[in-house]
């Protein structure tokens, strides 16, 4: 196994809308990557006519929060226009999608990629103020990170900037998968839309989840996570797959 290139030898099944920067990572890493989209990223039910609505008043707000790099692609552009805004993001992936589309830095990152860390951490750099908040989410979001920034006192708006829908595999997608040595699930909706289109022996040996959230909803629907990523990010979920398959290789 070549230091450099951990997961060489191993296909990984990636199941987001696009590989994206996960299988940017996970090519560098050596990973042969088993495309098989679950989800699917979408305009909101109404269009995108609130968050355009939304995004014509952001003169009003402090602060542009996003928990995703499909959340940042809606919202990045028209931040740019307003460079007075302070922006916030729950990973470093969609910090870097936001900081490139706006234009400028993304303020506050949490050092565990956690939405939770997100609340806490803002909370405490803006305690003893109110600020007029927006939060660009996906329409499967949980109700937490507006509630707990509202209980702190601040003044926040939610808008649905996309949709997530469960994408059924094709015949050809489901040969592919059981051909594969590992999934890296870096969403519970991946999970969710695994669980209703596959069964969990469909799963390969190594299962592994970004984040306790993502893990917690595929354990709710049945399948078995091997390990969870301590660093709650992309890179983390590649890190830690790479100490899984090397284990698994010497066993």
């Amino acid at each position: 196994m070549e230091p450099d290139r951990p997961l060489l030898g191993c296909r990984v099944v990636v199941t987001r809308d696009e590989p994206g920067e996960l299988g940017r990572l996970l090519l560098a890493a050596g990973a042969e990557i088993v495309h098989v989209p679950l989800i699917e990223i979408v305009e909101p039910v109404d269009g995108g006519a609130e968050l355009r609505a939304t995004l014509d008043d952001l003169a009003r707000f402090d602060w542009l929060i996003v928990t995703s790099p499909a959340g940042a692609l809606r919202v990045g552009e028209a931040a740019a226009d307003h460079p007075h805004l302070r922006l916030a993001s729950v990973g470093t992936a969609t910090a870097s999608r936001l900081a490139e589309l706006a234009g400028r830095p993304v303020e506050l990152v949490p050092k565990r990629q956690l939405a939770e860390s997100l609340a806490a951490a803002f909370v405490e750099s803006q305690r003893n103020t109110s600020q007029r908040v927006l939060l660009a989410l996906a329409d499967r979001a949980g109700t937490d990170l507006a509630r707990t920034l509202r209980d702190a006192g601040h003044d926040v708006t939610s808008v649905v900037a996309y949709r997530t829908l469960l994408r059924a595999p094709s015949a050809d997608d489901l040969q592919r998968v059981a051909d594969a040595d590992a999934v890296a699930f870096a969403s519970g909706s991946a999970a969710e839309s695994w669980a209703t289109s596959m069964s969990a022996d469909a799963l390969p040996e190594l299962v592994v989840a970004i984040g306790p959230t993502t893990a917690a909803t595929a354990r709710q629907f049945g399948l078995k996570i091997s390990s969870v990523a301590a660093d709650h990010s992309l890179e983390g979920l590649v890190r830690e797959l790479a100490v899984r398959w090397r284990q698994a290789r010497s066993s």
